[in-house]
């Protein structure tokens, strides 16, 4: 994945409500307007849209854990995220430094809103998703 598209993640801070992304747009031209997006798995058509904050290659987006809420969960669902320019879509992911297998490395703190729990993590392929959980925790 070095060589391919992709929102590179430098930083993630879930806290206060929030999860904000910090990052760079890698392999694309960083023009134009862009957003995060966050795509439910168990659902493709089911997708939220954050604005992004693009300065040269790098961009920073925060999303409300909030709005990750639904009456129709199953007990774990899981979400992708994407940076888009409305043109491509690139998938956020940690793939420029030497760290493989970020799965069983990388753990972030969950955030609560009410029965739901919430937690960053990265895949087997090393991008960025978020794990929302209802009853237990994430």
């Amino acid at each position: 994945m070095r060589g391919k598209p992709h929102a590179e993640i430098t930083e993630v801070w879930p806290r206060d409500g929030h999860i904000r992304l910090v990052g760079r747009i890698h392999g694309h031209p960083a023009d134009g307007v862009w957003r995060l997006v966050l795509t439910r798995r168990a659902r493709a058509g089911r997708r939220l849209s954050y604005a992004a904050e693009v300065k040269g290659d790098r961009f920073e987006s925060a999303l409300p854990v909030a709005d990750l809420a639904a009456a129709d969960y199953a007990p774990v669902e899981e979400w992708d995220i994407h940076l888009t320019d409305g043109e491509v879509e690139l998938r956020a992911g940690k793939h420029l430094d030497d760290v493989r297998g970020k799965k069983k490395i990388f753990v972030y703190p969950e955030q609560r809103i009410g029965n739901l729990s919430v937690r960053p993590y990265y895949t087997i392929k090393d991008n960025l998703s978020l794990e929302c959980r209802t009853g237990g925790t994430a």
